[in-house]
């Protein structure tokens, strides 16, 4: 195979890739076998079809081009390796020449694809860069919502007569209509009122509201096959309630907790809201680090790939503030994920089996799915590793960088930022591993 690469533009290239036929001769012989294993010809037996009879009745364009669409994705991606390309999207590929379809067997195999691609950059000196980041302070406040959120795990709903409010929980039967078409319903519904987590409009419309009354209010509908249109909503409240939070006090300590005292269960919160508000720190930097990095690096992105995830995320008859909006976002997470990766390579970053098992249980866990399928999907398993390498790239370069907060303190990351290391993970424990059990799931007062 022979290939060759012609810069069209900054970020796209023509790539040529020329196969004799003598290169495909595998690839044709089994093309022929499949096809006499199918066709039945008198006075062959079927799967002893000569090719020259297959030629004859089915025509050697035919099994070329089936050839074509079979060996065409290798052929590119040996290509672009070889040819050290990163495609930032799909290629257009044009067959520019096939083997003889007629006399004697020969000839070459030639298409062109044309690949929008990035630019080769450098990573700047990351050891000289600086961050500053919020400092780590835990008041009573921060105390106060720990201990909110724990108490709230052990709340209960209690009715109330008097008008809901940001909060308060109803109980609802929910009719949506088009016109006079019914186009959704859900019945007994428990809806905290102020989560915005269902309809725009249904928070205002609960406000004010008690058990047993019924409103009604107009809505553009966020999703299902009548997504972006406008639609008249029902809603018949069956119950109205709010949550009381158990009293912070020794008893409630006793209860949820090994210690003896609310004094005591408060200290251990206030230790927990710093090792959040260490991660936050954490994150933080993550995200300054980065912003520093894209900055200092300019990474040219072509537009095609740009515009083509733009179609995918907003419709056409977005408004132009919320394309450029999304457009800034979607530069900004390819030039972090480009960036990413080639620390990780510059790095040499490498994956511990453990750091990779506890990743894919924890996915697994999250989305409620069987471990066993993401191990048996390799494009599953090559992306979650790529992802934690990208995640120990950065951990690694944080470690270089001087990061300091607001009032001058140095702060160390150390203790959020590293982790056990043990063997590196490989192919063959990924599909021969079927031991390894799901963590323990934090303990919940639910």
């Amino acid at each position: 195979m022979k290939s060759t690469v012609e810069n069209l533009e900054s970020t796209k290239v023509k790539l040529t890739v020329e196969v004799p036929y003598e290169e495909l001769k595998k690839d044709m012989d089994a093309a022929y076998k499949e096809i006499a294993n199918q066709v039945n010809v008198p006075g062959f037996r079927r799967g002893k079809v000569p090719p020259r009879i297959i030629d004859q009745r089915f025509s050697r364009e035919a099994v070329i081009q089936q050839v074509i669409n079979d060996v065409m994705p290798r052929l590119y991606s040996e290509a672009v390796v070889e040819k050290e390309l990163h495609p930032l999207g799909q290629p257009q590929i044009e067959v520019t020449e096939i083997p003889n379809t007629t006399g004697e067997y020969g000839g070459t195999l030639e298409f062109v694809a044309e690949i929008p691609v990035v630019p080769p950059f450098e990573l700047p000196d990351i050891s000289a860069m600086e961050l500053e980041v919020d400092p780590l302070t835990v008041s009573d406040d921060d105390v106060d919502v720990e201990l909110d959120e724990l108490r709230g795990r052990f709340a209960s709903l209690k009715p109330i007569k008097r008008k809901a409010k940001k909060g308060d929980f109803a109980t609802i039967d929910m009719v949506a209509r088009i016109g006079e078409e019914e186009v959704d319903s859900v019945s007994d519904v428990s809806y905290e009122i102020g989560s915005k987590s269902m309809l725009d409009g249904m928070d205002k419309a609960l406000t004010g509201m008690k058990a047993d009354e019924e409103t009604t209010f107009t809505t553009t509908l966020a999703g299902g096959e009548h997504e972006g249109e406008e639609a008249e909503v029902t809603i018949n409240v069956k119950a109205m309630k709010t949550r009381e939070l158990p009293k912070a006090d020794d008893d409630f300590a006793q209860m949820v907790s090994e210690f003896d005292t609310i004094d005591e269960l408060r200290d251990d919160l206030r230790t927990q809201a710093g090792f959040r508000k260490k991660n936050e720190q954490a994150v933080q930097a993550r995200e300054r680090l980065l912003d520093q990095i894209i900055e200092a690096t300019k990474i040219e992105l072509p537009k095609s790939t740009i515009e083509a995830e733009l179609a995918e995320r907003v419709g056409e008859d977005a408004k132009k503030a919320e394309k450029t909006k999304m457009r800034k976002e979607i530069t900004r997470q390819i030039s972090e994920q480009l960036i990413l990766d080639k620390l990780a390579k510059d790095r040499e970053v490498e994956i511990s089996q453990q750091e990779f098992f506890d990743f894919m249980m924890q996915t697994a866990q999250a989305y409620g799915m069987d471990p066993s399928q993401l191990f048996q999907d390799q494009n599953q398993v090559q992306a979650m590793v790529g992802e934690l390498a990208r995640t120990k790239a950065i951990v690694h370069a944080l470690g270089d960088v001087k990061i300091t907060d607001t009032e001058g303190n140095d702060v160390d990351l150390t203790d959020v930022l590293t982790g056990p290391q043990t063997d590196e993970v490989t192919e063959d424990d990924v599909e021969s591993d079927d031991s390894t059990e799901s963590p323990k799931s934090a303990e919940s007062g639910e």
